[in-house]
């Protein structure tokens, strides 16, 4: 097995106003499952088509273990592939399809078998093995691109979003196998997702990106209680964290009329700041803010409320959600006061990063 290395990494577009990746620096420790996450067009998948040798890198270099693979051929890197769409052979049976690779690298045909064998038990795929692709599940299916990658031995495991094309049951299920084989094979992974509850729920380290550039990296605990900046709290969380903007008068700020005094060293930064409250974070009743229901989320044991927060004229501010017990929430149309809970605040300066 084998670390990987991004170094400055950088991937730039003929044509394009910004690199698809700029200046990448991660590091992914042997055996670590690392999940790469932010919105459509952030590098996430460059970033892995870097590694794999598929795409070209414009500055910096990338390692896998102590070796540079900057220039090495794609077959060459030791890593494997699962790919979005499968990618199978139409005309083989599944137990061709992950041999294939074997074959061409001239391996005896009993070690191929072997090797086949060995990685359909570990996916229950043995009952399937004289199947073509045609005959199996999308689940079926993804399995067997993940006893494709398996069969390899490889240093590394690249997978670009493996669960996309399967329905959300499926998905469930399949992220928790492919996170059990992963832990059971203790081979280095670096996963593409842009599903954060996938990114979170699997990863041991979470890295988010935007417009190629690194926001974050760290466990998915982390993420969610400390974020670095206001991109990956909205990002990191379902539903997303509420923000407000709020002066800051005399070293304080106030939410309704709550008011929350704050150190020197963020009041003398700025003349306003943005206060970050999770729905969870809120507590019904008390002083805080007024939030008029628009609608009410009913989920069984939690129910969410969306609304709007409303001022002392009677009109209507920002959106805002708030968790509340599922087994008696407030109706819809209703106004409720809320309350947020001390210790849960998060402070973001003019420029979006944290304040301490």
């Amino acid at each position: 097995m084998a670390s990987v290395t991004f170094e400055q990494a950088t991937r730039r577009y003929p044509g394009a106003d910004r690199p698809a990746v700029d200046h990448l620096d991660l590091s992914v420790d042997d055996s670590e499952f690392v999940v790469l996450v932010g919105p459509s067009g952030c590098g996430k998948t460059t970033s892995l088509r870097m590694v794999a040798g598929l795409e070209t890198v414009d500055a910096g270099c990338i390692r896998i273990g102590a070796r540079d693979v900057t220039d090495v051929e794609p077959k060459d890197r030791d890593v494997a592939m699962v790919f979005q769409n499968y990618a199978l052979y139409p005309h083989m049976t599944v137990a061709q399809n992950m041999g294939f690779a074997l074959k061409i690298a001239g391996l005896p045909k009993a070690e191929i078998r072997d090797r086949t064998l060995d990685a359909a038990r570990l996916l229950d795929l043995e009952p399937y093995l004289a199947r073509k692709p045609k005959d199996l599940s999308g689940g079926q299916r993804q399995r067997v691109a993940m006893g494709r990658a398996i069969v390899r031995r490889p240093q590394v495991f690249l997978m670009d979003e493996p669960l996309s094309n399967l329905d959300a049951k499926l998905r469930v299920q399949t992220r928790n196998q492919i996170a059990q084989l992963q832990r059971r094979l203790g081979t280095t992974t670096v996963y593409v997702t842009h599903d954060q509850v996938e990114a979170m729920t699997m990863g041991d380290r979470v890295a988010v990106l935007r417009d190629g550039v690194l926001q974050q990296c760290a466990a998915p605990r982390e993420l969610y209680r400390n974020p670095a900046n206001m991109f990956v709290a909205e990002f990191i969380g379902t539903p997303a964290m509420n923000l407000f903007t709020l002066p800051v008068i005399n070293h304080s700020v106030s939410l309704g009329d709550w008011r929350v005094r704050l150190s020197r060293e963020i009041t003398d930064a700025a003349g306003e700041i943005d206060v970050g409250i999770r729905p969870e974070h809120f507590e019904i009743g008390g002083r805080g803010v007024e939030m008029q229901i628009d609608v009410v989320e009913e989920l069984g044991a939690d129910a969410y409320l969306y609304g709007r927060v409303t001022g002392p004229d009677n009109t209507f501010g920002q959106p805002i959600v708030v968790r509340a017990d599922g087994h008696d929430p407030p109706l819809h149309g209703s106004r409720v006061r809320l309350h947020p809970q001390r210790g849960h605040l998060h402070f973001f300066g003019v420029d979006g990063h944290r304040l301490p």
